[in-house]
């Protein structure tokens, strides 16, 4: 008998397979303290804010609160205009992705940070720029009420076109990030069967970036839904017109803090859905 025929060796006594290692097994053993400290005060920091949420909302009134006709006008108007906004999204950020993944221009740098510079501008600042470029007296508003008559500011045009411009950075990155990690071999082998570049993306491309687009849309609706600074500057706070929810809740925290919590749990419900059905992507280990 060798050594490797023995019982106990690496390699194991019949199989001759090496012996599988439990994933995780050993970050649990010894966590150091200056690690464990800041971990459990962060996960307290995120959590608490959310679970007094749950221990102060008004539970037997929720009821009542939701059922009423305000609230159902916000969440109406929110759901339609995330939804748009999402659907003006896929149209134009996907086309744009796929540029910034397939093609290469000069200041192809410069325009991707100029892209997801929406992500880290201030929600205000994106509703001034707005109003700049699109109002009434702005850069490309005034021809569209001079030559079309048509005013964007103050209606629920403009919260659509408010939530795109913040939510539409979220839809790119996450398509752009697919189209870079599919193989573009795909692609050229349709072009060399004689595919038109519009058709092989649309029957090639589409359907290995799909999971991409899905996740991307899905986020830049959440985004979209909770979208708060951008709107109240662009489009106002005019019930049945342009209140969204985040719009409700600002206004029923001056009045009635129960009614603000109660949309609050809305909202909440909503982001967890969000992440319900993102967890295939980003919540289960490769």
């Amino acid at each position: 008998m060798t050594p490797l025929d023995t019982p106990g060796t690496a390699t194991g006594p019949r199989t001759g397979r090496p012996p599988r290692r439990r994933v995780g097994t050993g970050s649990r053993r010894g966590v150091p303290l200056p690690l464990l400290l800041p971990g459990v005060l962060a996960l307290v920091f995120l959590l608490l804010p959310l679970l007094a949420l749950l221990v102060r909302a008004p539970w037997r009134g929720l009821p009542d609160q939701l059922t009423s006709a305000e609230v159902w006008q916000a969440l109406q108007l929110s759901l339609v205009s995330a939804t748009a906004a999402t659907a003006v999204s896929i149209v134009l950020g996907v086309p744009l992705a796929w540029l910034l993944a397939r093609t290469e221009f000069p200041g192809r740098g410069l325009v991707r940070a100029l892209v997801t510079l929406p992500l880290v501008l201030p929600p205000v600042v994106g509703g001034v720029a707005l109003l700049l470029a699109l109002g009434r007296n702005g850069v490309i508003g005034r021809w569209l009420d001079a030559w079309f008559g048509i005013t964007l500011p103050f209606t629920t045009t403009g919260v659509v076109i408010a939530e795109a411009f913040v939510a539409m950075p979220f839809l790119v990155i996450s398509v752009e990030g697919t189209l870079r990690a599919a193989d573009p071999r795909y692609e050229e082998a349709a072009t060399t069967l004689g595919a038109s570049r519009f058709t092989a993306f649309r029957r090639v491309t589409l359907p290995l970036i799909a999971p991409g687009i899905a996740a991307g849309a899905v986020l830049a609706w959440a985004r979209a839904l909770g979208e708060f600074g951008a709107t109240i500057t662009f489009a106002g706070n005019f019930p049945g017109r342009t209140q969204t929810m985040p719009l409700a809740v600002y206004l029923a925290l001056q009045n009635d803090p129960e009614a603000a919590i109660s949309l609050s749990l809305v909202l909440l419900t909503v982001s967890i859905a969000v992440l319900a059905a993102l967890r295939d992507r980003w919540m289960t280990p490769s």
